[in-house]
């Protein structure tokens, strides 16, 4: 995609004059960093960040029996949650690959409101308004709101200086207004730290950013680029899609077994993904933490007792950790436990990596 495809997110010219460098990312030109991506990490990590990532996709599935339909396409399991509430869920293909995670917020029985990945918004939109039956539609909002991520330990005293909700339960939301303008928060993230994601409407992002970025810098944090978003949820053991999911790799693959309601009697995926169950996935998502100097990347591949037994799914280098670190897909039959050694093969180099469950820091998120 040439720099003239690339879409720009409601607050493209503050990100410029923040000094922000950019890079292509799911169609978008994002930022990438702005003081350097060990400085936002670690600012996350001890004090607070803010990540513009509007560029996320959002959707509206509506009508009665709305929740009903959605609980019949998609993977987790809504009765467990209700209004109020928001759901980690995957889009699967009927092999059992994933299209896409995304999150579900539950407004009500008739009302949800999805937040995928900004390069498949529309191939989800596209396969739920497929199936939808009379009476539902499913509306692509992607340029209807911005989402902006406030990250840290100090996250909810950005907030609280602005007015808005902080005491809000994990993976639930309140709609509040910000300077009487209606703002969506929800206590999630992708980082490991406690956060919340603050959802304006898409005319309102930059009074909403300019506003959180001073209370930010009132906390001691900086705002925060695409460099540091990766790296602090791979130290966190996140899936990306692209990397650790796809329609290649399966949620048992990729350790998000969690976010599929095994018992619901249908859901897109639903027969794959027993048959995989039941006979054990033929590969797992693993940590490798480096025992020796150097940068582990993505596509590398990983090796025990000379033979390959996997490939690695993202690498980058732990501001947390000072070490190189990765998340690698490896053959089940290999029979890799926590504390194994394997090498992994960097440009011809052997690099000793040490076999880790994620996370490789402590989770916060709660």
């Amino acid at each position: 995609m040439s720099d003239e495809e690339l879409q720009q997110g409601p607050i493209h010219a503050v990100h410029t004059e923040l000094g922000a460098t950019f890079a292509p990312f799911g169609g978008w030109e994002m930022p990438v960093s702005y003081a350097g991506t060990v400085a936002e990490h670690t600012a996350v990590r001890q004090a607070v960040g803010l990540f513009d990532v509007s560029h996320l996709g959002k959707a509206l599935v509506s009508g009665p029996g709305a929740a009903e339909f959605l609980n019949t396409t998609l993977s987790n399991d809504l009765t467990r949650i209700g209004p109020g509430k928001a759901q980690y869920t995957l889009c699967c293909t009927e092999g059992g690959g994933v299209v896409d995670d995304l999150i579900v917020y539950y407004v009500s029985d008739d009302e949800l409101f999805l937040v995928p990945n900004a390069a498949n918004t529309a191939a989800v939109v596209d396969a739920l308004s497929a199936a939808a039956p009379s009476g539902v539609t499913v509306t692509n909002l992607h340029r209807d709101y911005a989402v902006l991520a406030v990250q840290g330990p100090k996250s909810a005293d950005v907030l609280s200086a602005l007015g808005l909700p902080t005491d809000i339960e994990y993976m639930a939301f309140v709609d509040a207004e910000y300077e009487g303008a209606p703002v969506r928060v929800c206590r999630s993230g992708y980082t490991g730290e406690h956060g919340y994601e603050v959802l304006p409407r898409w005319d309102d992002a930059e009074r909403t950013f300019r506003a959180l970025l001073d209370g930010v810098r009132a906390q001691g944090g900086q705002v925060a680029g695409l460099g540091a978003r990766d790296t602090l949820r791979t130290e966190m053991g996140y899936a990306l899609h692209g990397h650790e999911l796809s329609v290649d790799i399966s949620p048992l693959q990729a350790r998000c077994g969690w976010a599929v309601g095994w018992k619901k009697p249908q859901f897109w995926g639903r027969d794959a993904l027993l048959r995989e169950k039941d006979a054990g996935p033929a590969r797992k998502l693993w940590g490798l933490r480096a025992l020796d100097r150097g940068v582990l990347r993505q596509d590398l591949t990983v090796l025990h007792d000379g033979a390959a037994v996997g490939r690695t799914t993202s690498g980058t280098f732990s501001p947390t950790l000072k070490v190189g670190i990765a998340l690698a897909l490896l053959d089940t039959a290999a029979g890799l436990e926590p504390g194994d050694e394997v090498s992994v093969d960097v440009r011809g180099r052997s690099l000793r990596a040490e076999v880790v469950a994620p996370p490789f820091v402590e989770d916060h998120t709660r």
